[in-house]
């Protein structure tokens, strides 16, 4: 009876022993962009937190700035579960969930207070769905920001300059329309790629945000930079479904709890960030070239036909709902 009676003890502590040990979950997080953009910074908040609330029983590894390879590999390796999330600018996901094109749309956001309170509303939550539907969950939203031009040939002054500059885009076909409407050539090619094409002559030009512009360093195979700003663009974290939902209730909610803090801090560091890159690049020797209200109305006008692309693509509905968030004072 003693025997059986340990037995049953010891059968007890080994159960116990496994589900701790099951539980002891290890978070990897991929991601593109450099360790001083906001976002990677920000980051550093998700992983203090999640070990923090967990007392140690989750722990997150990060790997930023391309360590685990480029965006688009960053994304099936989430996809594929051989790290469980990662963070990205969604046009990497675009061709996976089409319906992220929707806040792609050209010269809609004028500012970005219009752009999260379409992103963080109805809208964000459908492309949400549309992520899950494809084996994504979506954690939230962060800035990457308002993307305007440079290039090494000319500075961007009307819809002429652009005429046949070959510009690198993200990997969004709504982004690729649009500068194929205002006369350049656009070329899809992953961050990763950026630099040494420029450098290389192979592009003549890209656009991103000012910040991206300082952590990758285009300044330095870059001359002249306008304040085009015809997306405003975001970075979603996403985790592997399959993953997210065999985590225990309570470590699903420590996720989400320590995601929702990162993308607050994100958003804050990256006001901050956006407007001290500007003065920093033309420090460093970029030629800035702010657009006159004509100039803009004038390649709005051209862009204008990509909203009807989009719509023959993505119905009506959706296309409308970020157009009127868009307009709502």
């Amino acid at each position: 009876m003693r025997l059986t009676t340990l037995s049953v003890v010891s059968a007890v502590a080994f159960s116990l022993l496994a589900t701790t040990a099951a539980q002891a979950t290890n978070i990897r997080v991929a991601g593109n962009f450099a360790g001083d953009h906001t976002s990677s910074i920000a980051m550093e908040t998700f992983k203090a937190k999640v070990e923090e609330l967990s007392d140690g029983a989750m722990t997150v590894q990060l790997f930023p700035n391309m360590q685990l390879g480029g965006a688009q590999e960053n994304v099936d390796q989430v996809r594929t579960g051989a790290v469980q999330m990662t963070w990205i600018g969604i046009a990497f996901l675009s061709r996976l969930v089409p319906e992220l094109e929707a806040v792609s749309l050209p010269f809609v956001f004028g500012n970005r207070e219009q752009a999260f309170r379409v992103i963080d509303g109805e809208v964000g939550e459908r492309l949400d769905t549309a992520m899950r539907e494809r084996g994504l969950t979506s954690l939230g939203y962060m800035e990457l920001g308002a993307r305007h031009v440079t290039n090494s040939v000319r500075p961007i002054e009307s819809a002429d300059d652009l005429q046949g500059l070959r510009i690198r885009l993200q990997p969004n076909e709504t982004h690729l329309a649009t500068f194929r409407a205002l006369g350049a050539n656009p070329v899809a090619m992953d961050i990763s790629e950026v630099y040494s094409a420029l450098q290389q002559r192979v592009l003549d030009g890209q656009e991103n945000p000012y910040s991206i512009n300082t952590t990758r360093n285009f300044y330095e195979v870059q001359r002249y930079l306008s304040d085009t700003s015809h997306f405003f663009d975001f970075i979603v974290t996403v985790a592997n479904a399959n993953w997210f939902d065999g985590l225990p209730e309570e470590q699903r909610s420590i996720v989400v709890e320590a995601m929702d803090a990162t993308n607050v801090r994100q958003r804050e560091l990256a006001v901050a960030a956006d407007e001290a890159a500007l003065g920093e690049l033309q420090e460093l020797g970029m030629v800035f070239t702010p657009l006159s209200d004509e100039a803009r109305a004038e390649l709005q006008s051209l862009a204008a036909p990509v909203v009807d692309q989009l719509r023959a693509r993505l119905g009506d509905e959706l296309i409308d709902l970020v157009l009127q968030g868009a307009a709502e004072s």
